[in-house]
Order: C-alpha cells, then structure tokens, then sequence
C-alpha cells in the first residue's frame, strides 16, 4: 500500500483551516470580555457575559429568533408534505407511453426538472419574484408570506431527497401488498412513508437549516412586524460584530452540531434494524428449506 505524500497531509491541513478558522474566530470571540465589537480584533479575557445578556430585551435577539423558529417549523411541515407527496406522485406513477404518448412523457419530465427549478435560481430573482407576485395578490407582508416564500426554496430539498430514497428502494413491495388486497392509502401509510422516512426526515433536516439561514429572500418579503434573525444580524453588524452576536451564532453551532449527532445516530440505528431484519430473514428462509 502506498504512503500519502506528505504534501498531501499538509494539504489537507490548509483546506481544513480555511474552512474552520472563521468559525473558530466566532467562538472564540463569544468568550470575550471586551465589549468592543470583533473588529478591533482585541481579546482581553474570557468571559460567558455575552451569554447570559443573549436573550435580554434590551439585545433584541429574542424576538427575532422566535420568529425564525416558528417561520422554518412552519415550512417545513408544508414543505415536507408537498416535497413528500410530489416525489412518491412521480417517482412511483411512471408515464405510460402508449397511452399518454411521448408528449405526455416528455411533459412529466419537464416537470419533474421544474420541481427543483427554485433551487437553481439567484435568490436574489426568486426574492424579487416573490415580492412581486405577493404585491400582486395584496398579501400584506409579514409571517404568511415569509412562510410561503420559504416553502417555495425548501420543498425541492425534501423532494430531492425523498425521490433518491425512493427511487433506491423495490417497487415489488408496494406491489406484493396491493396484491395481497390493500388499498392505495394503506400502501402508502403501511409500505411507502415508512420506507421513506429516513430520507424525509434528513430533507426535513436540510430544509430547516436552510429556512433559518435565509437572509436574501427574507428580505424582500419581511413584513413591519416579522423580523427574522438573519435580518436582526445583519442590522448589527453593519459596523462590526457585536460579541452577542458571536455568542448567538456559537449557540446556533451547537445546536448544529446536536442535530447532526441526533441525525447520525439515527441512521445508525436504521441501519442496523435493518441488518437485523435481513438476518432473521435469510435465517428464517434457511430453515423453511431446510424443512422443505
């Protein structure tokens, strides 16, 4: 077997710093008691001051987060059953050619590449678009038009996942039980979501983490009455960053990194139920040939 370069070592190390020094500078500055902003770039001791003031009124970052956790829950619960239903409608109702014709074909997949079509474009013309289409319909701006904004970017992230997850999986299961006399929504509720689930949850995931990041499309959209926490930020930091903010922004790490954790093991955990389960199967359909 062949050593690694050492080149290749220290290779690694440059790409591993640029990647984690900002977030390592955040961290560190959450600690610091200098209540001066990070661009004096001056670190006089540690302290968990920044802490204990993150969630005081006079801070404002209370309100804001609020708003950004009940924006993202909300989407995400639409985005998972639009995401959801969309993936399983194409993934599983394949175009019969003889009897829609290839322009029928050809229209399923154009809409299936328009699904993820608000992904792929700047979020600055999707904003623009969106607060367009809101003054169009004289919704007035606030949460109910934050939310449906963010279901628009958020649904593609969970159909996406959940059509791989999908496509992966063996449509002779869903078969053998409409055979065995189930009905379509017993076939989705006893085969399908439970199949799918570990991808559902991971968009879900994804989805979240993306509707709580959001600052470009928030923007165009964010009512009088409905800041959100990306939006909250940026107005303090247009002069430097204040040390609540470092402490806000490591809280938000950790709960990340908690995230992925929970998300990790619980795959892990999937996964090994799922070895199991072939093993008691191989083990049971040994001993039926065995007694055949």
């Amino acid at each position: 077997m062949k050593k690694n370069a050492p080149w290749a070592n220290v290779y690694m190390a440059v790409i591993l710093l640029l990647l984690y020094l900002p977030i390592l500078v955040v961290v560190l500055f959450s600690f610091n008691s200098n209540p001066g902003r990070t661009a004096n770039f001056q670190f006089e001791g540690f302290s968990l001051q920044w802490y204990q003031d993150l969630f005081n009124p006079i801070t404002g970052y209370g309100a804001p987060l609020r708003s950004s956790l009940i924006i993202a829950l909300w989407s995400v619960l639409l985005s998972a059953v639009l995401g959801t239903l969309g993936a399983i409608g194409l993934v599983r109702r394949p175009v019969r050619k003889s009897l829609m014709g290839r322009g029928a074909a050809a229209l399923m997949t154009m809409g299936e590449q328009v699904s993820v079509l608000p992904i792929m474009i700047p979020e600055i013309i999707l904003g623009i678009a969106l607060l367009a289409l809101f003054t169009l319909l004289g919704l007035p701006f606030g949460m109910v038009t934050l939310v449906l904004s963010h279901v628009v970017f958020c649904v593609p992230y969970i159909y996406i996942t959940v059509k791989g997850r999908l496509a992966s999986l063996d449509p002779g299961l869903e078969e053998a039980a409409r055979d065995l006399g189930a009905t379509p929504l017993k076939v989705l509720t006893t085969i399908t979501l439970p199949l799918a689930m570990p991808a559902v949850i991971s968009g879900c995931l994804l989805a979240f983490a993306m509707s709580m990041d959001d600052f470009v499309i928030s923007f165009f959209v964010n009512g009088p009455h409905s800041n959100t926490l990306p939006l909250k930020i940026y107005s303090s930091v247009k002069v430097g960053v204040p040390p609540h903010v470092n402490a806000l922004c490591t809280v938000m790490l950790a709960a990340v990194f908690l995230v992925v954790g929970f998300s990790q093991l619980y795959q892990a955990n999937a996964a090994r139920r799922h070895r199991a389960h072939e093993k008691r199967d191989e083990r049971e359909r040994k001993a039926v040939e065995g007694r055949a």
